[in-house]
């Protein structure tokens, strides 16, 4: 299991236990990692990977928004 796998893991736990936490509905005693059912975590799993590819994609275009485009005095005009 690479990094990354057993990071979005982490993070569709922690997701699902401050959406317990927060929820209005939740109760003393709200369902615990272990106890969610295997779809309903393989959906949070999914979820969080990709959340954390969108975090990343966002992340590179931010690098340098403005590697398209041509430095001051460069750019070449014509058809």
């Amino acid at each position: 299991m690479s990094t990354q796998e057993v990071f979005v893991q982490q993070f569709a736990r922690l997701f699902h236990h401050y959406r317990e936490a927060l929820s209005p509905e939740a109760e003393q005693g709200s369902a615990t990692w272990s106890s969610v059912p295997a779809e309903e975590r393989n959906r949070l799993i999914a979820a969080a990977h990709s959340a954390v590819l969108d975090l990343e994609t966002d992340a590179r275009i931010e690098e340098n928004p403005r590697r398209y485009f041509a430095k001051p005095g460069e750019a070449e005009w014509g058809c």
